[in-house]
């Protein structure tokens, strides 16, 4: 038998997917990545391409915990650290960060959380030095960490404070902390489906929301739920699946789809029977686009180009929709590094682009035409700010509000202006996995 004395060992089970996750943790803290890059596409984490299924979700798991909330874990460290987090060693940071938020919010044993980030520190040239002080943190964290998050419960630590009080001052300090709240809960999966919502609310163990959305709780891999590989359902926020809604009956129309990428709004156009071009400056992304529309066999003329200089047809569009580039605040339930990756003076430069693109969409409709706006953020300028400015610039364009009854009779995400307004605290349920929704904002505007 041939010796094993020089075989490697293997590595400690879970070691790989938190190694992984505190690279992806250091990605977006210190290098300022989106989760996006980090997840998909060329710039993905290489280590992910041998991770199993099991270990990607719980990686995924991780990294979404400690960025959601960061602010707390922040507290937790402050007061389980005299000297503070060590800044000579990010590996040492993501292994505390990691730590904690099993041990505080996650189905994991303390002494296994305590183990394997000592492991990552050790494991780590900079932060070896530090295993000792990361193993006795993380062991006094079991013992009274739950206690020092309840000192800062209703503080809504884990949004940074520019955001807060933007939020407190637009929509109300009690709101703003139920938004927070609810942002500090994993967020549900939710579809849109081709047809006969309820069979597939059963078949996924999930609801019908009152908008028509199947809601249900991820296990495993999306790919592997029935009906994806047949194209029978696609992901899709409820609140992003609205504004598509708002055109009426669309068969045979001629819809554009402005920034359309990844396309969940495109097959819903398509799925309604308009004949739908999807436009999007990204040639990866409108590649990923085509990819969902073949696995749902639906139809689409795809265009690489920016939609601010593309020509467009000289008879214009019947409608169009532009889901417009912006600070994303209201993504933050399903991208909690938006937190942490924006800042306040990224709002002017995207209300710049908005008015651009609100104005190059009004000259490619034709009279008579619908136009949809939307975005998926928080801010006012983004949203009514933008509407108000248009309407004053374009005395061709009047808005046309949303009534009830088209959004299923939730008056508290109309405004009394008659535009869409959703936040993370609408549609509250009792298990927070299965309640709120994306912050969006859409308006209805025709062209005479």
């Amino acid at each position: 038998m041939p010796s094993q004395r020089f075989a490697p060992p293997s590595e400690v089970p879970g070691l790989a997917a938190r190694r992984i996750a505190a690279d992806i943790v250091d990605g977006v803290l210190q290098k300022h990545r989106t989760l996006d890059e980090q997840l998909d596409g060329s710039g993905a984490h290489p280590g992910l391409k041998t991770l199993p299924d099991r270990d990607r979700a719980l990686m995924r798991r991780l990294v979404a915990t400690v960025l959601r909330r960061l602010g707390t874990l922040g507290h937790v460290m402050s007061r389980l650290l005299d000297k503070g987090i060590p800044s000579d060693a990010p590996r040492a940071q993501s292994a505390l960060l990691i730590g904690a938020a099993q041990i505080l919010w996650m189905d994991v044993p303390d002494h296994a959380a305590v183990d394997l980030s000592v492991r990552l520190v050790q494991s780590d040239r900079r932060a070896a030095r530090y295993a000792g002080l990361v193993n006795a943190v993380l062991r006094r964290c079991a013992r009274e960490g739950k206690a020092l998050v309840e000192e800062v419960a209703a503080q809504s630590l884990d949004l940074p404070p520019w955001m807060l009080a933007r939020w407190s001052a637009h929509y109300g300090e009690t709101v703003a902390r139920d938004m927070a709240l609810a942002l500090s809960h994993d967020p549900s999966l939710d579809l849109t489906v081709k047809s006969d919502a309820a069979q597939w609310a059963s078949r996924l163990h999930g609801e019908v929301l009152p908008t028509g959305s199947v809601r249900t709780v991820l296990h495993g891999a999306v790919t592997m739920l029935p009906g994806f590989a047949e194209g029978q359902w696609w992901v899709q926020d409820a609140a992003a699946a609205l504004p598509a809604r708002l055109f009426g009956d669309i068969a045979g129309k001629s819809i554009a789809d402005l920034c359309a990428a990844p396309g969940g709004k495109t097959a819903q156009l398509a799925q309604a029977g308009a004949h739908v071009t999807a436009i999007d400056r990204s040639p990866a992304r409108v590649a990923r686009l085509r990819e969902n529309l073949t696995r749902l066999s639906l139809q689409a003329e795809t265009v690489v180009a920016d939609a601010v200089e593309w020509a467009g047809p000289a008879d214009g569009f019947d409608g169009i929709l532009i889901d417009a580039p912006c600070t994303s605040t209201g993504t933050i339930r399903r991208h909690p590094d938006v937190s942490w990756l924006r800042q306040e003076s990224d709002i002017a430069a995207m209300t710049t682009l908005q008015q651009r693109l609100l104005q190059k969409t009004v000259s490619l409709l034709k009279p008579g035409g619908t136009l949809v706006y939307c975005t998926c953020s928080l801010e006012p300028e983004e949203g009514e700010h933008a509407i108000a400015t248009l309407l004053a610039a374009e005395p061709a364009i009047r808005r046309v509000p949303v009534d009830a009854s088209e959004v299923s009779g939730l008056d508290e995400i109309i405004t009394a202006e008659g535009d869409l307004r959703t936040l993370p605290s609408h549609l509250p349920n009792a298990d927070p996995k299965l309640g709120g929704l994306d912050g969006f904002f859409a308006a209805r505007l025709v062209k005479s």
